[in-house]
């Protein structure tokens, strides 16, 4: 009789090779060192060194492996280098997190061209062209892991934001049909989607004490996502305990997309 699987079984990626993009900002960063803690060699991208040459460090400092790639992800060629690069540097490429975004809050009629174009670029173009690049790869030995970070925005409509969001609408959509196209190589595709999380891009928000609170009140748990909260839902897609989950988007965002209260939490405290 087979015995009981381990933990080591089921979520180590000992032995595995990793591209995290973005990992300059705080998600990505969180991610990287998450990986690198449960065993995984990481290529750490970031548009100049200096934003992620102290990670690798630490990450080397802790006994991981990793090797920072720059890349200026408005340009396909670049992208399609980050790849490869990292590939060749980690001696094979098993997983792409797909972290990298940027934005630029303003209503929509003040978006610019050069604005979408930017967004775009970056949020869906490079990530597709990465993707694809990364497929190849994957498919040659049947096997691979690529993991998109979305938006709650698709799901939960902010002002402000409308470039981006279609932006991460369309990660999500992607997300199922490089799925679909690609289960077949034993590949899959998974998204995770972060509600508000507190990073230093988002900490202008959280510092302003109005939009805080009417963040807030509508989060269940009443408070922003650390980073570190997302790396477990990206081990589980990125490990052996999820082959055969793929087109799936994981949504890590405190309840908000549950539901809420009317009442305010004076009442609810007493509940």
């Amino acid at each position: 009789m087979k015995g009981l699987p381990s933990v080591e079984e089921l979520f180590s990626l000992q032995g595995k090779r990793a591209l995290i993009t973005g990992a300059g900002g705080g998600i990505g960063h969180s991610l990287a060192r998450g990986m690198a803690g449960v065993g995984a060699s990481v290529a750490v991208h970031a548009r100049t060194p200096q934003k992620v040459q102290a990670l690798a460090e630490g990450i080397e400092a802790a006994g991981g492996r990793a090797v920072v790639i720059t890349a200026e992800l408005t340009d396909v060629k670049e992208a399609r280098r980050l790849v490869a690069e990292s590939h060749s540097a980690l001696g094979g490429l098993d997983i792409l997190i797909n972290c990298a975004a940027t934005n630029t809050r303003e209503p929509i009629d003040e978006v610019t061209e050069e604005h979408w174009d930017r967004i775009m670029a970056v949020n869906l173009k490079s990530l597709y062209f990465m993707s694809q690049e990364a497929h190849r790869l994957m498919k040659a030995n049947q096997s691979g892991k690529i993991i998109h970070i979305g938006s709650i925005n698709p799901f939960f409509a902010l002002g402000g934001v409308s470039a981006y969001g279609a932006s991460k609408g369309g990660v999500t959509q992607l997300t199922k049909v490089m799925a679909v196209e690609w289960a077949k190589d034993n590949v899959q595709v998974n998204c995770v989607v972060p509600g508000y999380i507190a990073t230093p891009l988002s900490k202008p928000i959280w510092d302003d004490e109005y939009k805080a609170n009417w963040l807030r009140t509508r989060i269940p748990v009443r408070r922003p996502a650390d980073p570190e909260e997302l790396v477990g839902a990206v081990v589980f897609l990125a490990s052996e305990s999820s082959t055969y989950i793929t087109g799936t988007t994981i949504v890590v965002d405190g309840g908000v997309l549950a539901g809420g209260w009317w009442e305010p939490d004076e009442v609810l405290a007493k509940l």
